[in-house]
């Protein structure tokens, strides 16, 4: 079980981290102006080290609610039911994210429609197919057709002549 003390420590720790990575790769690009205007890294190191402040003023507040003795802090954040919750909406899309990589997005985004629709949310066959193709066929014809944007493809595509 994990209160809403921790759960806030963590997540500003994980962005604190995140706007630090931020801040560091902006760097190799320039933050400076130079004769044509803000150099490369300028927007991004800026909004990188906002997030670092906002994530210690959040480490800050947190500890110093704790140290007062804020009865909010101590509330039950997740338990395993909620736990199970986020999995269950978490690991499909961790799945989503490596079948995109290895069969490529058309193909990914048909199975995760099909699983997430039919067996989460438990709608009938032909609704689920014809989303999960509507969807794949509409991405298809409005990004890489009209958009000009090529997706990720898999072993699938080539064979279909996309």
């Amino acid at each position: 079980m994990i209160t809403r003390f921790w759960a806030e420590i963590a997540t500003a720790l994980v962005t604190l981290v995140f706007g630090l990575v931020i801040v560091n790769g902006a760097l190799e690009f320039g933050v400076g102006w130079d004769s044509s205007g803000p150099q490369p890294g300028a927007f991004p190191f800026y909004i990188g080290g906002l997030v670092a402040l906002a994530s210690v003023g959040t480490l800050v507040v947190t500890a110093a609610g704790r140290i007062a003795g804020s009865a909010g802090l101590d509330e039950l954040f997740l338990d395993r039911e909620r736990g199970l919750r986020v999995l269950s909406f978490l690991l499909p899309l961790l799945a989503f994210v490596v079948l995109s990589a290895t069969l490529g997005m058309y193909v990914a985004t048909i199975l995760y429609l099909v699983f997430t629709m039919r067996f989460q949310g438990r709608y009938g066959w032909p609704g689920t197919l014809a989303t999960a193709l509507g969807t794949a066929a509409f991405f298809y014809l409005a990004l890489e057709k009209f958009f000009q944007i090529s997706l990720l493809k898999g072993p699938l595509e080539p064979l279909l002549g996309l």
